[in-house]
């Protein structure tokens, strides 16, 4: 097994109610490995999305910790919940989010070329300062998310769903990061460009060398995609294992129900392979 990336224990968030408090997520431990694809399944509301951005920082624990392995070898990790703005900065060039909407992810005011150099403005890390250099990388992660190098001077509504999902995906991919979070990244897509985007993804993966937290409801998508299944149910991790495993021999009830209620496949191209 390849060394872990980001280790998770006890992570928790509680919400305030007028009738008490809500456990959205209660006590998760999870490690993500270097170079793997980690799928977080459950129905909507089990707290899925507010994990994956609490390991993120997008959202603040209400305890727990998440560290960080910017290198296998590194002894300790980085403790993310802990870290300073400007640490947080720094890892914010390894630790990325593709959003579940592509229709509300992308400034509409800003043309696509001005939305992927955004990161390296921030971040810093563009190849010299000069806009050609920028251009040059700009009119390279179009290529690699599969779109012309004439969409970066057009505007975010004149694109149809899946293409702004890869505009979505280029930006999270400026930075060069090592661990990308994927928060329902094609639930909002028909199914066939949803599938368009999954394939691209395993080949960015390759090519990249990502490591995933791949986030959805769909057990057909996230067994096509994962290497491991964590299944969510209010609030908890109540089972974890191979992708195989999962689908094939559960052994938590909440995961037999899970799988009785989605479709028993769902079609590909063979672009994994």
């Amino acid at each position: 097994m390849p060394a872990a990336l980001v280790e998770i224990r006890d992570l928790t968030k509680i919400y305030a109610q007028t009738r008490g408090e809500l456990r959205a997520v209660d006590r998760v431990c999870l490690d993500i490995f270097s170079g793997e694809t980690l799928g977080l399944v459950g129905e909507s509301g089990c707290g899925k999305t507010t994990l994956g951005r609490m390991i993120l920082r997008l959202i603040e624990p209400t305890s727990g910790s998440v560290r960080f392995f910017a290198a296998p070898a590194e002894s300790g990790g980085i403790d993310v919940l802990a870290a300073s703005a400007s640490e947080m900065r720094r890892l914010r060039r390894n630790m990325q989010i593709v959003f579940q909407d592509p229709f509300a992810s992308l400034n509409p005011r800003m043309r696509v070329l001005d939305i992927v150099r955004e990161p390296w403005l921030i971040h810093g890390g563009e190849p010299s300062g000069e806009n050609g250099d920028l251009q040059q990388r700009a009119r390279e992660l179009m290529r690699a998310v599969g779109l012309e190098e004439s969409a970066l001077v057009r505007y975010p509504h004149e694109f149809s769903g899946g293409q702004r999902q890869r505009i979505g995906i280029a930006r999270a991919l400026a930075l060069k990061p090592q661990f990308i979070v994927l928060d329902e990244p094609v639930s909002a897509l028909d199914v066939s460009v949803g599938a368009q985007i999954v394939n691209l993804l395993a080949k960015l993966q390759r090519e990249f060398g990502l490591t995933y937290l791949f986030i959805s409801h769909s057990m057909p998508i996230v067994r096509y995609l994962s290497t491991r299944i964590a299944v969510m149910h209010r609030g908890e991790i109540v089972e974890v294992g191979d992708a195989e495993q999962i689908t094939t021999a559960p052994k938590h009830e909440y995961t037999r129900t899970l799988l009785a209620a989605t479709p028993e496949a769902l079609s590909f191209h063979s672009e994994r392979s």
